[in-house]
């Protein structure tokens, strides 16, 4: 079974507490379609997606994803993980060859609205789930 983690992520601009729990419903809708297992949840509550160095939800997410906790990550958008397309590129980057598989940001579902209205979204992942 595909272990999954989630993460969610709202600043103090204009969002609010139920924020996270909004992305992570999104989120648990979509594992539980697949039919895959959550390991872990992970947050960070009134922290800007700016940088990606003073947020603890995303930096404990990364040690898991290093230790090979968890087989794909999830998120309801990428800006959740980061507003910065430096952070990103370094995430594609740093995981793309976790336990000699190529497997990179494609590990981040992301975007499970449209995961929701278009399986197709997500091909790369299901072939790493299947």
């Amino acid at each position: 079974m595909t272990r999954v983690a989630l993460y969610a992520r709202y600043s103090t601009d204009n969002q609010r507490e139920a924020s996270i729990e909004d992305q992570l419903r999104l989120c648990r809708e979509q594992v539980q379609r697949e039919g895959w297992q959550i390991i872990e949840t992970y947050a960070d509550a009134a922290i800007s997606g700016a940088s990606m160095i003073l947020r603890p939800g995303i930096k404990s997410l990364l040690a898991d994803a290093q230790g090979g906790r968890f087989d794909v990550g999830m998120a309801e958008a990428l800006d959740r993980l980061s507003r910065d397309q430096e952070d990103i590129a370094a995430l594609f980057n740093r995981y793309a060859y976790i336990d000699e598989k190529r497997e990179a940001l494609e590990r981040w579902v992301g975007r499970v609205t449209e995961l929701v209205e278009d399986k197709n979204v997500c091909e790369p992942c299901a072939d790493k789930a299947a």
